[in-house]
């Protein structure tokens, strides 16, 4: 089994929960090709601006993969504005735990984040990425929802 955190925005959480579906883009097709059914994906939303709020960012749910990827273009997610992305490279998954953890007091005790002052350089511009077995043990602290 591998562990996977998926990066992700609160508008296409919503969209996970409800389908129980996960896409990336085209360009990820190397990454997702590596997950298999049985795998766990962490999911991680980012922190985003609502109006003049910050939202932190947190880990939202656990969710495990029941198939093997597949293509879809349906457009199911959003997009930032300037991009046309349907995120078609997709895997269906079912719900584990679902909850909110805050993600930066975790960053210290978080293996994969080598550089701590500088963490975001490790998620930015992923979709997803491996994560140590031992760096999914945090998720035992989501309260379930």
């Amino acid at each position: 089994m591998t562990y996977w955190l998926c990066i992700t925005t609160r508008e296409n959480w919503k969209v996970i929960k409800e389908r129980n579906v996960w896409g990336v883009a085209k360009r990820h097709k190397n990454t997702i090709a590596k997950v298999k059914p049985g795998d766990r994906l962490v999911f991680y939303v980012k922190q985003e601006r609502k109006d003049k709020e910050i939202l932190e960012p947190k880990i939202v749910g656990i969710f495990e993969v029941v198939s093997e990827h597949y293509t879809d273009s349906s457009r199911i997610f959003k997009s930032p504005p300037h991009i046309n992305e349907t995120y078609p490279l997709r895997v269906k998954i079912k719900p584990i735990k679902l909850g909110e953890l805050e993600f930066k007091p975790l960053i210290p005790e978080l293996k994969f984040v080598t550089n701590k002052k500088k963490w975001s350089g490790h998620l930015m511009g992923k979709a997803m990425r491996e994560i140590p077995e031992e760096d999914y043990s945090f998720t035992k602290r989501i309260p379930f929802c």
